[in-house]
């Protein structure tokens, strides 16, 4: 009798890819430079089982993530803001979640506001939720990237031009791919020690190259010119770096877009309580009777109001809304705080998606939203 045995095939994905997965998309280095973003506890190199996903980790989320059997969660907040000093079991509860962290051998990475300043990320989120159309950032952010350009043999221009590619330059918004190229002849002398591509040493040449220049966040640098050397058939070849002070249009801050039709006051609050699933938030009138045009900024936005403003918005939604801030609206712009855990949480459903997407047919690990809420803000409704 002959048995024929099933071949079986297991996925495994380390840790490491899926950081690379969300920082190719949300890059640290745009984070605001004092938050705590990436790893905070954990192996990276770890075999993923499944994953969890939450705006905030607490003792529901990690009990939560060892029901469903999930040894990585990512979450928005980060865990660590402010250094530790001690790790005391006994009397903090904090101490007690990194033990059992620790424990469990559960990896915990956040993505905050490099998450917030990503294309796609929490602000656009919160744009798409209530059906904003042609979404750009309301804030570019700025002076964070570099043109470096590098003279090449022709016959090697475009493999040089690809090595910078692969490393992440020449990405301007929808666009990737993007350089421009100048012919020129350049000259040089190398010493006897030398081994020039074309051309003798210790003889005075003359040469056709091109001058290839790229756009690159300043984040890419190191890793461009280390591809560039691997490739460039000059033994020491010829470089510029200049700082841009340009507005990066890559990454920015809030989101503003446009409403399909014309909203009245009462039907847009109707609208902004109906997709955020909110009862109760806090408003003042703006100047307009009809809103269109809404700018958005999920978490604490409320110092990004003067942009809402200068750009001709008729709303602007956002959180964590001081008073004065509200007084300074006044007759400007429909201003609603519609709460901190309410414009962000939206947001965890991208991470998700292009999670599922890197993982293709691995139908092994499962990735899971945070089941219950982490909002700690509760509404008191007083009934009679």
């Amino acid at each position: 009798m002959h048995f024929q045995i099933k071949e079986v095939h297991f996925f495994y994905m380390k840790c490491t890819e899926i950081i690379k997965n969300i920082e190719n998309w949300a890059p640290k280095e745009i984070a605001w430079q004092k938050d705590n973003v990436g790893l905070q506890i954990g192996d990276t190199d770890k075999r993923i089982k499944n994953i969890l996903l939450c705006l905030d980790f607490n003792e529901n989320v990690i009990d939560e993530a060892l029901n469903k059997n999930c040894n990585l969660i990512i979450s928005h907040h980060p865990f660590f803001f402010s250094p530790i000093k001690k790790i005391d079991i006994s009397n903090d509860r904090n101490s007690r979640l990194i033990q059992k962290l620790i424990k469990n051998d559960i990896i915990l990475y956040s993505a905050h506001t490099n998450l917030d300043y990503a294309k796609d990320g929490v602000s656009f989120q919160l744009a798409k939720k209530l059906d904003l159309q042609n979404i750009d950032f309301l804030v570019n952010l700025q002076s964070n990237q570099f043109k470096i350009s590098v003279f090449v043999p022709e016959e090697f221009c475009e493999k040089v031009a690809q090595a910078i590619f692969n490393a992440g330059g020449g990405v301007i918004g929808e666009y990737t791919g993007c350089s421009f190229r100048t012919m020129g002849n350049g000259s040089f002398k190398g010493s006897i020690n030398t081994h020039p591509f074309k051309g003798k040493n210790d003889k005075y040449e003359f040469v056709d190259e091109v001058k290839l220049e790229v756009v690159i966040e300043r984040w890419n640098l190191n890793s461009v010119l280390s591809e560039i050397k691997k490739v460039h058939p000059y033994e020491e070849f010829a470089y510029d770096v200049v700082q841009l002070d340009n507005l990066n249009i890559n990454y920015g801050i809030g989101a503003v877009g446009y409403l399909p039709k014309n909203y009245n006051l009462n039907d847009f609050l109707d609208l902004v309580s109906h997709k955020l699933k909110v009862k109760n938030f806090r408003y003042t009138n703006g100047k307009k009777s009809l809103i269109k045009k809404v700018a958005v900024c999920g978490g604490s936005g409320s110092e990004y109001l003067h942009n809402a403003v200068s750009n001709n918005c008729d709303a602007f939604i956002t959180a964590d809304i001081r008073y004065h801030t509200f007084q300074d609206a006044m007759e400007q712009i429909l201003l609603i705080d519609a709460g901190h855990y309410e414009t962000e949480i939206f947001s965890l459903n991208e991470i998700k998606r292009r999670i599922i997407l890197q993982l293709g047919q691995n139908k092994n690990i499962k990735v899971n939203l945070f089941n219950g809420s982490t909002n700690p803000v509760i509404f008191y409704n007083y009934k009679e």
